[in-house]
């Protein structure tokens, strides 16, 4: 049986470092605030919202809410996310996708202050995440991948890492991660020949496909530390599943992320995390109490 690599606690350690960060920027007088901007009452962005201002709470970030009727136009939107740049207190901005389709989001995406961007929307956040270069944030699905790996000690150094899927939002973004922590990265996808035996020969595997169980028993091998980023509704048996069939994971995998439970608990996390980081990059050396902060921030740090 698969060691369970469960979200929480992962989950837990990101917030309750925010946390402590949190008060060490509210001695500089900084509160670090995300913008959400949501377009309609999408019942998944509704549940999604529930569940980031009870982590925020948790992470001493404040939430505005940005929310715009459904059929509003190009120009109100672009209004908001003109107004989140402009607002010096705003240190983030989440924007709920995807938009409606008479909506435009390339251009919201170039129109976002890439400094605000906590979720890597804007061009100049991926070229941060490809580059190494900059201060932009990866995509927060993404880098909860690789927090989980690391919270558990997976080595990732020399390791063969496979990643099934190359979205932008987590296949290539990942794979890039994985590369800058010293793995061999195989990126895989639906044209890849013989996908199964790709898979089996990782040490690793990622999957990122949005297809229930499309990763079988035959992609699988003894001893693999298996990543589900997949979340998937299973008609049939009125429950949630992964990209990657969970009975022949939990039979010969050394390790596996369970779903739910596993990197989308973690992603809300990786969000306050970018959210205080951007805040904490507000408070330079000639700020207002940036001494404090600095003093308060390595006790933290120290805790």
């Amino acid at each position: 049986m698969a060691e369970l690599l469960r979200g929480a606690p992962v989950a837990n350690a990101i917030i309750d470092s925010c946390a402590g960060r949190s008060r060490a920027l509210a001695d500089a007088g900084v509160a670090p605030t995300l913008a959400v901007v949501r377009v309609g009452e999408r019942p998944d962005d509704l549940s999604y919202e529930r569940g980031l201002l009870k982590r925020a709470e948790r992470a001493g970030v404040t939430v505005r809410r940005v929310v715009l009727a459904e059929d509003c136009s190009q120009a109100d939107l672009m209004r908001a996310v003109a107004d989140i740049n402009a607002d010096a207190s705003a240190h983030g901005c989440l924007m709920f996708r995807p938009l409606p389709a008479h909506l435009d989001e390339r251009a919201v995406a170039a129109a976002l202050a890439p400094s605000k961007d906590v979720d890597c929307l804007t061009p100049a956040s991926l070229a941060h995440v490809f580059s190494g270069a900059g201060a932009g944030f990866a995509p927060c699905t993404a880098e909860a991948v690789v927090r989980v790996l690391g919270h558990y000690g997976v080595p990732l150094a020399g390791a063969d890492v496979t990643v099934v899927g190359r979205s932008l939002v987590i296949g290539r973004p990942v794979a890039m991660l994985l590369q800058r922590a010293d793995a061999t990265v195989t990126m895989c996808h639906s044209k890849t020949a013989d996908l199964a035996r790709r898979c089996r020969e990782a040490d690793v595997l990622v999957v990122a496909v949005g297809h229930a169980r499309a990763i079988g028993a035959d992609a699988l091998r003894a001893g693999q530390v298996v990543v589900d980023v997949g979340i998937n509704w299973d008609g049939e048996a009125q429950r949630l599943v992964g990209d990657v069939d969970e009975r022949a994971a939990d039979a010969v995998a050394a390790a596996l992320t369970p779903v739910p439970g596993g990197v989308g608990a973690v992603t809300t996390a990786v969000l306050m995390d970018h959210v205080v980081t951007a805040a904490e990059r507000t408070v330079g050396p000639k700020a207002d109490g940036a001494g404090a902060y600095r003093a308060r921030r390595a006790q933290a740090s120290a805790f």
